[in-house]
């Protein structure tokens, strides 16, 4: 039995079978390029979903890791942390939010979003407003509130009973918009800017600036889902700024970390006293060596040139995937890709794609790309290279 096969027998033997795992089992990697346990190496454009945006081991994030754990690895929020405030502080001024709260995930994130709408609303005007209008295709996360806040019914089984709560629009349909918060029960809109899991489709600025105007008008919170677009992802810090808007609070996860779990909800000052001390908290939330992890990526991939670089890979990689066969449609924003295929096979060439040494996701019909953000042209091209060969096969 060969190291590989020891390792898929044992995860089938002991661990809960709720993944569908691609053939590869990864020990190792340096910037976007991964080996696995035969010493076979991979081109990356997925980052563990969107997570190693300094890609795999980078020298400063190492060392930002490894000097904390060997320093203080946990102390609770029962005391203050330096690296907590270093961080929220960092992310209120590149952001022009006022708070933070720190957790260890996207869903915990937008938990904390759903919570302070709520609360917010019975602050002000009492029971019976708590309604969360979302969108069809969204997704928000796996808890049993995150999952009724996904407007996808794929998600809406098993589990009940669901949160309730939650209504959907159609995305990009203005009258459809109208309609679900003409309704006194609505305390909030929470959307992503580009619908990852639900395709990478992006929302229209006529949209998202109708939204703006629907919250403003009816004092509904306008919330922003960036666990996937944030972190420099789209091109620039945050996507809501992309869009020319400032949120009433928006989530944030997976790249913030740059390889370790980390969470954040960020809101404007009117919001700052709503969870107020015991309304809300969490055990392993700022831990110190995630805050420190994501002290050097924010340090890294907020700087304008970064985000011009992101920005010119974005292109790079979109008018090389539109010379390729098999291409219907390109979509996404930034360093967030989506190929829509002529022949609507997509999983199956994400599996061969692996098989070729190339590792990509998939999101519903299409080819997701989630490169790292620090990925080098000549990593770029030896993947494009492999991309290019399975498509056309």
């Amino acid at each position: 039995m060969t190291a590989f096969e020891q390792i898929k027998n044992d995860e089938q033997q002991y661990m809960m079978h709720t993944y569908g795992r691609f053939h590869a089992a990864l020990v190792s990697g340096k910037g976007a390029t991964a080996k696995d346990v035969d010493g076979k190496e991979y081109i990356d454009f997925t980052s563990g979903i969107g997570v190693n945006s300094l890609g795999f081991c980078d020298d400063g994030w190492v060392k930002a890791v490894s000097t904390q754990a060997a320093t203080i690895q946990h102390i609770s929020n029962l005391y203050y942390s330096p690296l907590q405030t270093e961080l929220s502080k960092k992310l209120c001024e590149l952001t022009g939010f006022d708070k933070v709260f720190l957790c260890n995930s996207g869903a915990e994130a937008n938990e904390c979003a759903i919570k302070t709408a709520r609360k917010y609303s019975y602050d002000k005007y009492g029971e019976g407003r708590q309604k969360i209008v979302t969108l069809l295709n969204s997704f928000h996360g796996r808890t049993v509130t995150t999952l009724a806040a996904t407007g996808q019914k794929v998600f809406h089984n098993f589990f009940f009973p669901f949160t309730e709560g939650f209504e959907y629009a159609q995305a990009n349909d203005i009258d459809d918009l109208v309609r679900k918060t003409n309704d006194d029960s609505v305390c909030a809109v929470f959307v992503e800017l580009v619908q990852g899991e639900g395709g990478v489709m992006p929302l229209t600025k006529e949209f998202v600036n109708a939204i703006d105007a629907i919250c403003k008008e009816k004092d509904l919170l306008f919330m922003v889902d960036e666990v996937q677009t944030g972190v420099s992802r789209t091109g620039a810090f945050y996507c809501y700024q992309n869009y020319g808007i400032q949120p009433d609070i928006i989530t944030s996860a997976k790249g913030l970390g740059g390889g370790v779990p980390i969470g954040a909800c960020l809101c404007t000052e009117k919001l700052a006293d709503v969870l107020s001390a015991g309304t809300h908290g969490t055990t392993f939330g700022g831990n110190p060596i995630s805050c420190a992890a994501a002290n050097e990526v924010v340090a890294r991939v907020a700087a304008p040139e970064f985000l011009a670089e992101v920005n010119n890979k974005g292109d790079y990689f979109r008018s090389k995937i539109a010379k390729m066969g098999n291409v219907k449609k390109i979509t996404g924003m930034g360093m967030m890709i989506g190929i829509e295929t002529e022949k609507d096979n997509a999983k199956e060439i994400a599996a061969k794609c692996v098989e070729n040494g190339l590792l990509i996701l998939t999101a519903k019909n299409m080819l997701r790309l989630l490169p790292p953000l620090t990925i080098s042209y000549e990593e770029i091209d030896k993947g494009l290279a492999i991309l290019k060969n399975t498509m056309e096969a």
